[in-house]
């Protein structure tokens, strides 16, 4: 499946600036026998927030960061073993709320189709899933849940190759999907979840 990056690079992204904590994760888009791909990491199950979980390469800003690209970079090799100069970065999503009280910047970027090493105290797996996958109507579903602080809120899954992307991840799936595809979130609600 093609990408249209040009559409994220054009965009001029939302800001979030009231939260608790800054951070922000690379969304890495890797070109593999001519198909887009993402690459996600599988969080370490003995992390205390959201192990076991999909997620971006990234993490808390730090004083030294000079912005979220920054961060995201810097996280990135640190969690996978990515150098800053291998990435191409081509601009910004949407800044996301999470239920931890952080403003997430998700930074994209174009990153080189090789072998990534987990930082094992972090990361429990480096996944790579197909675009073609995560825009396959079969792979997704999602719920509307109301939440103690943000009110209703609807939870995104998307189920490839026997892994599934959800919560803040999904969330910025959604937004890289509909930046770049012709994908949309579908309008009805699958299940509610009481």
């Amino acid at each position: 499946m093609d990408l249209d990056l040009e559409r994220v690079a054009a965009y001029d992204p939302r800001a979030i600036t009231d939260e608790r904590h800054d951070a922000a994760v690379l969304v890495p888009v890797i070109d593999r026998n001519g198909e887009s791909h993402l690459l996600f990491t599988k969080r370490a199950d003995h992390l205390g927030e959201h192990p076991g979980q999909m997620s971006f390469p990234g993490g808390g800003c730090e004083p030294m960061d000079a912005d979220s690209h920054e961060t995201a970079l810097r996280e990135a090799n640190e969690e996978i073993a990515l150098e800053p100069a291998d990435a191409r970065i081509v601009g910004r999503l949407d800044d996301i709320r999470t239920i931890t009280e952080y403003a997430v910047t998700p930074v994209v970027a174009r990153v080189p189709d090789r072998q990534y090493v987990p930082d094992e105290s972090e990361v429990a797996e480096i996944v790579v899933l197909p675009v073609s996958g995560l825009v396959d109507p079969d792979n997704y579903e999602f719920e509307e849940r109301d939440h103690p602080h943000y009110g209703e809120i609807v939870i995104h899954y998307f189920h490839v190759d026997g892994y599934t992307v959800w919560g803040a991840t999904g969330r910025i799936v959604v937004d890289f999907l509909e930046r770049t595809t012709d994908w949309r979130a579908p309008e009805r609600i699958d299940r509610d979840i009481a």
